[in-house]
């Protein structure tokens, strides 16, 4: 027997709830397709919990645009909501004197994304806010801030849920066609349904493309391919000497092992780099070996061991390893020609800063097919 209902978003990660928020506060009926036994396992849970002032995107990207809207939606929600976060600033520092140049970059591009309130920094200025710091010169963005990205999910879920959506668990969506009147998902679990849905959103980050591809009738040639981009994270062993995320200048489109802090005030050194052909997020206590020269490029007082194996994050990426990075890709009907169906690819960072204005966006764009 086929169900019927109004949305499906496919995907409890951090943009899969906010959207499921918007479209009930819109009015509409959503049920949450989730292949895990709770919100947020994958790319939502395992990132550096930054707000991101929206400093590094070009301008006019989707990534520009939204980063910069949603980091101030997301300190006014979690202001209102209680979810706990900090404003504690980044300090990004150039480590010889040829990387000035790269700050005063960052400054003006960011500028024109409309991020207006980062300052240079003489070297002994940046010293005198991070101590332990060894640099040529600084910049700091005072908008950066960290989040309980948990907390930040319960909220968005307990907001849809409160407007009539419904989150269903351990209910991977497992193919699925586009027909004359909706599109139809086959839901797997442990009671097989299917539901053919008036509008679909496909926010199943890493698993994005590969639900796209199992619609039929969606067409192919559209569907980008994913690359799966693995960043592992160190702690810091003992008591942080930083009252402030700090990060290195970029060298190119990697933005080099930087120091994050959460709100329990653990540091936390990463994300490194590493394709990986596989969804696999055991963390190599090696890998930290390469960790210490970078770190103690800015930070000489790092000492041996000191770094302890965290956790790790897949992005799913959708350009291929060398290339620059891709913009967020979101296909509604304008784009792929299927009533009702929004494709979200390639949200990666700064996805969880973006995921408000992400789904006023999505549900902008199915406004018309309730």
């Amino acid at each position: 027997m086929i169900e019927r209902v109004d949305c499906a978003v496919i995907g409890a990660g951090v943009v899969g709830l906010a959207t499921a928020r918007a479209l009930a506060m819109a009015g509409r009926e959503v049920i949450v397709l989730e292949s895990e036994y709770m919100i947020g396992t994958g790319t939502s849970s395992r990132n550096s919990e930054v707000i991101h002032a929206g400093i590094y995107y070009t301008k006019d990207s989707l990534k520009a645009k939204y980063c910069v809207a949603g980091k101030n939606m997301l300190y006014r929600y979690c202001a209102e909501h209680g979810i706990e976060h900090r404003r504690c600033g980044k300090l990004i520092v150039a480590t010889s004197q040829d990387q000035i140049a790269a700050l005063q970059g960052i400054k003006e591009r960011a500028a024109a994304c409309g991020v207006d309130d980062l300052e240079m920094l003489s070297a002994a200025d940046a010293r005198a806010m991070e101590p332990e710091l060894s640099c040529h010169a600084g910049l700091i963005s005072p908008s950066t801030g960290i989040i309980d990205s948990h907390g930040l999910m319960l909220g968005l879920q307990g907001d849809a849920e409160d407007h009539g959506a419904m989150v269903a668990f351990l209910s991977p969506v497992t193919g699925g066609a586009i027909r004359d009147d909706g599109i139809l998902l086959d839901v797997g679990g442990e009671a097989p349904m299917q539901l053919l849905c008036r509008s679909v959103v496909n926010s199943a980050g890493l698993y994005a493309t590969a639900i796209a591809n199992a619609l039929e009738g969606m067409p192919q040639d559209l569907v980008p391919r994913t690359y799966y981009t693995k960043g592992n994270y160190y702690s810091l062993t003992g008591k942080t000497p930083f009252s402030r995320l700090v990060y290195p200048a970029p060298t190119t489109e990697f933005l080099g092992v930087h120091i994050s802090i959460d709100m329990g005030g653990q540091a936390r050194f990463g994300p490194d780099v590493e394709q990986s052909p596989v969804i696999n997020y055991d963390v190599d206590p090696g890998r930290a070996d390469g960790f210490y020269d970078s770190v103690r490029r800015y930070w000489p007082g790092l000492k041996d061991g000191a770094l302890q194996p965290s956790y790790s994050g897949i992005r799913p990426r959708i350009t291929a390893p060398g290339e620059p990075l891709a913009d967020f890709l979101i296909q509604g009907p304008r784009e792929h020609g299927v009533a009702g169906l929004v494709n979200l690819f390639g949200i990666e960072s700064p996805g969880l800063t973006s995921s408000m204005p992400i789904a006023d966006h999505v549900a902008g764009l199915l406004r018309g097919s309730n």
